[in-house]
């Protein structure tokens, strides 16, 4: 089993910016694929960024959130980091980490297995 500790968090106005951490322990032998989602209120799950792990040698950014997004990895030791800037209020949901056995990383909540329990994103204008 796996467990995604997400964290990082928080109010910020417009334009501000935040950093987000997923700490991924357990039975990581698995995991071949990790991702950011989010969700804002009634509206459905969307997938922002993608890597490959425990390497994160292969990412991609959801064009909605293109230049303003990074995902990252230091090395195995490290969380996986969701770096936000330039943030507007639509960015506002709750983020949640995810991780598959697969090795092909998609923007499909289907494709993931494991789940954190998300950490609160609001931006005010």
């Amino acid at each position: 089993q796996v467990q995604l500790v997400e964290s990082g968090g928080g109010s910020v106005q417009t334009g501000g910016s935040l950093r987000l951490s997923c700490v991924v322990s357990g039975n990581t032998q698995n995991i071949n694929s990790m991702a950011w989602f989010r969700q804002a209120p009634g509206k459905e799950r969307e997938g922002v960024a993608t890597s490959t792990y425990p390497g994160g040698g292969r990412t991609r950014i959801a064009d909605s959130v293109k230049d303003r997004f990074t995902i990252s990895r230091d090395n195995a030791e490290e969380p996986m980091i969701l770096q936000m800037t330039n943030l507007v209020p639509e960015d506002t949901g709750m983020y949640y980490c995810a991780a598959s056995r697969g090795g092909f990383p998609t923007f499909s909540p289907d494709y993931y297995s494991d789940w954190g329990q998300g950490t609160q994103v609001t931006v005010s204008s």
